[in-house]
């Protein structure tokens, strides 16, 4: 049974995801994609590329309700299922809940774990030692739904950051899970498995305060705070008065008698930090001006502190 898709996503992976779906014979009503921000974005190019009707909406509601205009035109493409392969702007039921099929979502964990829009920080932060990509049919509540596909046994390595475990590790597997969702749909053989509340969890987005460094912690904890904020927000620190954003962190062997925040070492452009219990390396930083350095070059030395 060859479908037809109304796509609602943006990115390289919300790109990729659409083409091979195009290239297995279904086809693409409409393009949803947000509106570019300083670059183009590759979902909206491919759709521009391949003629396929492209709408940019930053968002679909207007004070917590679905703006009607927007749903009465998506209506008007009579689509049979919902495809969102990478999607931050929140999708009213109006729109989610519209084709005969539903919607099928991308999520980079293994649900019901890891809930949320920032999964794969939070993966890392908090000492998960396998990831896993699903898709699952939209339904009331955060990322709650059935069940599709989902794949596992991707190991989360003590030197993973947010972007490597993405990137390396998801990206790929994602993108063939969500198309394997999607064909299942089309032959009537998908099997809707609904989520265990048994080892659900639901974590916020990575905000200042989720982000900051608590010097005073254990070397690993800090350690995966740092690879879990990068390459986005960043851990955040302070340095002097001035907030600092710092990345490329790395264990040390050994413990420190420093006071934690201190800098136990200048090496190699990065920075030795002193924690709790132990210490870790830290290679690159990004102060008030906006830039990403080699963290030496924010200029401190020996026993001066971070916090």
């Amino acid at each position: 049974m060859s479908l037809k898709l109304a796509i609602i996503g943006q990115a390289p992976f919300g790109a990729e995801v659409t083409e091979k779906l195009a290239e297995a014979g279904f086809e693409i009503a409409v393009v949803y994609a947000p509106p570019d921000a300083g670059r183009p974005d590759p979902l909206a190019v491919l759709a521009e590329e391949r003629g396929w009707p492209l709408l940019r909406y930053k968002y679909f509601r207007k004070k917590g309700v679905a703006k009607p205009e927007i749903v009465e035109e998506y209506l008007s493409f009579e689509v049979d299922l919902n495809v969102l392969p990478f999607t931050t702007a929140i999708i009213p039921p109006e729109i989610t809940d519209a084709p005969p099929l539903g919607s099928l979502c991308f999520h980079p964990s293994l649900l019901p774990a890891y809930r949320g829009g920032a999964a794969l920080s939070w993966q890392i932060m908090l000492g998960a030692n396998e990831s896993g990509v699903s898709v699952f049919k939209v339904t009331e509540g955060v990322d709650a739904g059935p069940l599709v596909v989902q794949r596992g046994g991707v190991e989360i390595s003590d030197s993973d950051t947010m972007g490597s475990l993405y990137f390396d590790k998801l990206y790929p597997l994602g993108v063939e899970a969500m198309v394997d969702a999607v064909k299942a749909v089309a032959d009537g053989t998908a099997q809707y498995v609904e989520q265990s509340e048994e080892g659900a969890s639901e974590q916020g987005l990575v905000d200042d305060d989720a982000a900051r460094i608590d010097w005073s912690e254990d070397a690993v904890v800090v350690d995966r705070k740092i690879r879990g904020c990068d390459p986005s927000p960043g851990a955040l620190t302070k340095l002097g008065e001035d907030d600092v954003r710092l990345f490329g962190g790395k264990l040390e062997e050994g413990d420190s008698k420093s006071t934690p925040g201190s800098v136990v070492a200048v090496r190699e452009g990065g920075l030795v930090v002193a924690c709790g219990k132990g210490s870790v390396f830290v290679a690159k930083a990004r102060g008030a001006d906006g830039k990403k350095t080699a963290a030496a070059e924010l200029g401190v030395q020996e026993d001066d502190r971070l916090g």
